[in-house]
């Protein structure tokens, strides 16, 4: 029943040498036998897979990447570890410009042509656009006209490096300085604000670089007076309508401010003291003083020594003095470089005296309002014929901005950075 089966018919001999499952195989079960005879063909060299969809598995399948073999160190001669990496996707272009990718002086740039309320917001953007937002070259100029209240706006901006600050008839609380450091400010105008002397006292006292300072109508104190000494390239000083400090702190002052052109020193409360303080220390240099509204105080002999210490003044401002006489008008055709004499309500110079003046060969505006009537004011505009009478019925010594200006100009220099309602 059995059919014999001849040896030499055998694959590779006896059964016993077929392989068994605890070989190396080669992903199937058998390893493929060695023969001449023909085989089914198969995808993998395995088992018959004729009906496994391997194209389309190979098709939909993600392309695999060859795993990266580590054996690294002694411990690990025996044990292989294969790392996989996922592939990294490609960043496709969006065809424009990622703001990050741009660089800080290019993004300076952009942000110098943005308004104060605009260059703010953009600060709360992120941590970089708030770094480049108060970068020192964006704060060369600030103009806060208009801002009722100011707290700690006023100390951020200071702090920021502004070089030109203009903030008159503000309100000013605290201004919470973070650090003790000087400021760089170098043209403040604070005129008429509403501000504790202590709080002054805190921003004038890192002021180290002042070329120019307006404290108009404010109340001072001696050590603010000092600090503004310690301002010594300060060009324009401010003072009128002052009040708080001594005759002492103002003569040390003047002595330190050497390079002082126009100083605006009128209707402060002032002694006769401090009269005298300043016609004793007023600096050679100084070309435009306008020293009026001190009644009782002012005397000849202060206008003999201001006269002598100031042989170049070329703005004088001498009105509501009433100790002046005629006598004092030979003291003034001194200075030879006079441009305007004011000489409003002095009521002790006769009208009829003051024909002498165009003895002051360069003198080429004079004030004169209330000491003459107005039947006889064409009078003496024809006996003076190359001067202009009663032009300016306010003075712009040393003040920032003039009364008959209507733009925001400080001391003719524009802000950059405006505050808009």
């Amino acid at each position: 029943m059995f059919r014999t089966i001849p040896q030499e018919r055998l694959p590779h001999g006896p059964l016993k040498d077929l392989p068994c499952l605890s070989e190396n195989l080669e992903g199937s079960v058998f390893r493929p036998l060695k023969s001449k005879w023909k085989r089914r063909p198969s995808c993998d060299g395995g088992l018959d897979t004729e009906n496994t969809p391997h194209e389309l598995i190979q098709q939909w399948s993600p392309p695999h990447k060859k795993p990266v073999i580590s054996v690294k160190g002694k411990e690990n001669e025996e044990n292989v570890f294969v790392l996989g990496r996922r592939p990294r996707k490609r960043k496709e272009s969006s065809g424009g410009l990622c703001w990050d990718s741009l660089p800080d002086e290019l993004l300076l740039g952009i942000l110098s042509r943005l308004s104060l309320q605009d260059l703010l917001r953009t600060s709360r953007v992120c941590k970089r656009w708030h770094r480049l937002a108060f970068d020192e070259s964006l704060w060369q100029s600030v103009d806060l006209v208009g801002k009722a209240q100011l707290d700690g706006e006023l100390g951020q901006v200071l702090s920021a490096g502004v070089l030109r600050l203009r903030c008159p008839h503000t309100c000013i609380g605290q201004p919470a300085f973070k650090s003790t450091k000087q400021l760089r400010v170098q043209h403040m105008d604070l005129s008429s604000c509403t501000v504790e002397t202590s709080v002054l006292e805190q921003i004038v006292s890192r002021c180290r670089h002042l070329y120019n300072i307006s404290l108009e109508g404010l109340v001072l104190s001696d050590n603010i007076i000092r600090c503004l000494g310690q301002n010594t390239e300060l060009v324009q000083l401010n003072l009128c309508g002052c009040s708080g400090f001594s005759p002492e702190s103002l003569a040390e002052m003047l002595k330190s401010c050497n390079r002082l052109e126009e100083v605006n020193v009128s209707w402060c409360d002032f002694s006769s003291v401090h009269v005298q303080a300043i016609s004793s220390n007023i600096h050679s240099s100084v070309t435009q003083l306008n020293i009026s509204g001190y009644r009782q105080n002012l005397t000849i002999e202060d206008v003999k020594a201001i006269v002598e210490r100031c042989p170049n003044l070329t703005n004088l401002d001498l009105s509501d003095s009433v100790l002046l006489t005629t006598d004092s008008l030979p003291v003034l055709q001194q200075l030879s470089s006079l441009r305007h004499l004011g000489l409003s309500r002095c009521y002790q110079i006769h009208p009829a005296s003051l024909i002498d003046v165009e003895k002051c060969q360069n003198l080429q505006t004079l004030d004169v309002f209330g000491l003459i009537q107005e039947s006889y004011l064409p009078i003496l505009c024809k006996g003076l014929p190359h001067i202009q009478i009663n032009t300016q019925p306010f003075s712009t010594v040393a003040r920032p901005t003039a009364a008959t200006r209507k733009d925001r100009t400080l001391w003719g220099m524009h802000c950059r950075l405006q505050y808009k309602h």
